[in-house]
């Protein structure tokens, strides 16, 4: 029992605690409860409620203060499915993530350009498989580890490359039309 209440202790403080590190090796980015670990560019409402991130207007970024080389990201992602959101990483301009400055692995079910929906790095890898995110959380995993990387949502591998265009930089949770959620955002550095 008093090995149980320490455990409880140990994980209630992890998802409370700036940047506090969790069960296998994951570092959480979002406390939970405000912004304070991350930049914020853009224009986007974000705001804070019941452990969400959340914003309806576009265009944002939230940025880790932190840079990463390789990694394993994870978090959980809700949008309409006419929202656009994303993960980007390895942004090689923090004043000015997107897809010129780094990789993002997108969330963006009606996307115009259909090889960049939700599923695909969009501009280096399609998606595998016809994802669609709206409506509904998803949990999205990437791994980034030199060149390689691999995007799997709720499982599912859906979109893996090779591509040495950026290999270090912070990573962003994005905001670019309609509504948006993060929650559970983490990651474990790759050695």
């Amino acid at each position: 029992m008093r090995r149980t209440a320490a455990l409880l202790a140990l994980l209630v403080a992890a998802g409370a605690g700036a940047a506090a590190q969790t069960g296998g090796g994951f570092t959480t980015l979002f406390n939970g409860k405000d912004l304070s670990n991350w930049n914020v560019t853009g224009n986007a409402d974000w705001r804070v409620a019941d452990g969400i991130i959340e914003a309806t207007k576009a265009r944002g970024f939230l940025l880790t203060k932190e840079s990463y080389t390789d990694f394993e990201l994870r978090a959980d992602v809700w949008t309409t499915p006419d929202s656009n959101g994303g993960v980007l990483f390895r942004i090689t301009k923090p004043d000015d993530p997107g897809i010129e400055n780094g990789y993002e692995l997108n969330v963006n079910d009606k996307r115009a350009d259909q090889t960049g929906r939700t599923g695909s790095i969009v501009n280096v890898a399609k998606p595998l498989v016809q994802f669609d995110a709206g409506g509904k959380w998803v949990t999205v995993d990437i791994t980034a580890k030199g060149p390689h990387m691999v995007a799997t949502l709720n499982g599912i591998k859906t979109a893996e490359a090779d591509d040495a265009k950026y290999n270090s930089g912070p990573v962003s949770l994005q905001a670019a039309g309609g509504i948006v959620r993060y929650r559970n955002v983490q990651i474990r550095p790759l050695k």
